[in-house]
């Protein structure tokens, strides 16, 4: 999805989900920082608080956490689709000769991929919300502090194109100001990709969170894989949730 004009989202449509141009990562990380002089410690997620981090340099992800490690996924300060800043859901840390290095949860395939990064790229903060979408329910559930803030019925994958499950994050917040088209007025794509479409409407498969102008649907199995909400609920939605957030998908 090109959305450096966002008058063409209509090429989003059916969430084919095309990146930016332009978005492409560059240059190499900053040295190794003693960790005395390191930012602050991340831990695992938790029901109550989940660490993200905003990239601030382009850094290759790595399969184990060292310098020398295969390459699992390159990274960019600038997100692929609205150009905003690339934030990164924590999933662990460790300490390795003085360096902290970070696992964080990547926007690739195979869904649930991981790769470890230098603590020192991330601007690391700490949220309090998350997502649980409960399938079943057809419904989107945001939880602050592990308690319930709101919930709202939604639109999941139809039987041949059925919504990934698993842990996931949002990846990125794009506002369409299209409030009258079919993703509606936000749509906020999440690390996870179909698991049945490589491609779809020009697309990688990118599965997200967006609003709709089928409002009758909502409630029902009708996408292509993606989550539907009714546009008042995306919007609410939006207001809370930062890229970063996790998303739980359960059957």
């Amino acid at each position: 999805m090109s959305i450096r004009h966002l008058a063409l989202a209509a090429a989003i449509a059916a969430a084919g989900l095309v990146p930016a141009a332009g978005a492409v990562a560059q240059g190499t990380p900053p040295p190794a920082t003693p960790e005395a002089a390191a930012g602050p410690v991340p831990a695992p997620p938790t029901k109550a608080t989940t660490w993200t981090g905003r990239l601030i340099a382009p850094v290759m992800a790595r399969r184990a956490p060292r310098a020398g490690a295969a390459a699992a996924f390159k990274l960019s300060p600038i997100a692929p689709f609205a150009n905003g800043p690339t934030q990164l859901m924590v999933t662990r840390t460790t300490l390795v000769d003085g360096r902290r290095w970070v696992e964080v949860l990547l926007p690739r395939r195979p869904n649930g991929s991981r790769g470890w990064v230098p603590a020192d790229v991330l601007d690391l903060r700490t949220t309090p919300m998350r997502i649980t979408i409960d399938l079943g329910d057809r419904r989107l559930t945001v939880l602050r502090g592990g308690r319930r803030a709101f919930s709202a019925p939604i639109a999941v994958g139809k039987a041949a194109t059925p919504t990934p499950r698993g842990s996931f994050a949002i990846a990125e917040t794009i506002r369409t100001n299209l409030p009258d088209a079919f993703l509606g007025p936000y749509v906020l794509p999440i690390t996870g990709f179909s698991e049945k479409l490589n491609e779809f409407a020009g697309g990688n498969g990118r599965v997200a969170i967006h609003g709709t102008n089928l409002p009758a649907l909502i409630g029902t199995a009708a996408s292509n894989g993606c989550i539907r909400m009714l546009n008042r609920d995306v919007v609410r939605l939006a207001r809370v949730i930062g890229p970063g957030t996790p998303v739980t998908i359960r059957a």
